[in-house]
């Protein structure tokens, strides 16, 4: 039986307690996350402004050794540059740009002149653009102050957090919320179980989070990684029970959990088919989740707790 699927006069006051306190919370304490990490970055830029000798050595050597400078390179000039406006400027490929800023790396098989070429061209557009008002050094041909150098790397951290202010929120949010689900896991005597075990094998009374959760695609012979958020084995399991299967989420506003709802359907299929309907797959939501949202998900047959009602999590046998 469902828990809070299947009660669709009570969705209106729960996504309103929702919003209540997902803004509660980023009125709190998503300016202290932002500002960690704009802390954090402003350090591993100003690391970066060594290897490049004070951006004055942006060179094919140096971005062929140095792959992962790029996202910062690209908040060094005046506009910042997103991904694909380097791609087009410098006429190179998206994959070498994506190769080098995702898996820091140049391609494998791109090599010699062709290679060189093309970081040259990365490089010119770089020079040609540089914000000379937070290099200033570079226009005057001098070498920089220890506190101009820290002021420069602070914008460009800035730009570069501005830049990924979502993920850094929402990775905020989620560990607050694996941070809620333990405590209340330890209070009904849980303990976390090993880092990396085989969910199948989980001891009961015992969770792990970030688990990988193998599952069978359609054809049966090919084997994928599902991550699970949290995977949580009841106090009262018998041989052969399954972990409960929770997946937080969180969101900001009404539109983005309504453009990946889709990713949860094919999860639970793939579960369904290499598992069987024994599976428990929940949702443990915080924040922005409306009436279209929950009806497609109860379609389904997905259900979910809500984080202001984390008591509903005993419904699941936990």
């Amino acid at each position: 039986m469902a828990v809070n699927a299947d009660k669709p006069t009570r969705w209106k006051d729960d996504i309103a307690r929702s919003v209540d306190l997902y803004n509660d919370w980023f009125m709190r304490f998503a300016p202290v996350a932002f500002r960690e990490t704009r802390v954090k970055t402003t350090v591993i830029v100003e690391e970066a402004m060594v290897t490049t000798k004070n951006m004055r050595a942006v060179t094919p050597a140096l971005l062929r050794t140095n792959p992962a400078l790029v996202p910062m390179l690209r908040m060094t000039t005046a506009p910042p540059l997103a991904r694909d406006r380097l791609v087009g400027l410098a006429g190179v490929t998206k994959s070498l740009i994506d190769s080098m800023e995702k898996e820091n790396r140049v391609p494998p098989r791109m090599k010699g002149s062709k290679l060189d070429e093309a970081l040259q061209r990365i490089g010119t557009v770089l020079e040609k653009l540089i914000d000379s008002d937070i290099f200033p050094w570079l226009g005057e041909k001098r070498a920089p102050s220890k506190t101009e150098r820290h002021r420069a790397a602070t914008i460009v951290a800035d730009r570069m957090c501005g830049a990924h202010a979502d993920p850094i929120i929402r990775n905020a949010q989620e560990k607050r919320q694996l941070e809620a689900i333990e405590k209340w896991l330890k209070k009904r005597g849980y303990r976390k179980g090993a880092h990396g075990i085989d969910f199948r094998k989980m001891d009961p009374g015992t969770y792990a989070f970030r688990l990988n959760v193998p599952v069978t695609l359609e054809g049966g012979t090919t084997t994928v990684n599902i991550p699970v958020d949290a995977v949580i084995m009841p106090l009262k399991a018998k041989a052969g029970d399954l972990p409960v299967l929770v997946e937080a989420k969180s969101a900001g506003d009404f539109t983005n959990p309504n453009k990946r709802r889709k990713e949860e359907a094919k999860k639970v299929s793939q579960l369904t088919m290499t598992y069987g309907k024994a599976v428990c797959y929940v949702l443990f939501l915080c924040g922005y989740f409306d009436q279209g949202y929950l009806g497609y998900e109860a379609a389904d047959g997905i259900d979910w707790v809500w984080e202001h009602r984390i008591e509903d999590l005993k419904e699941f046998g936990l």
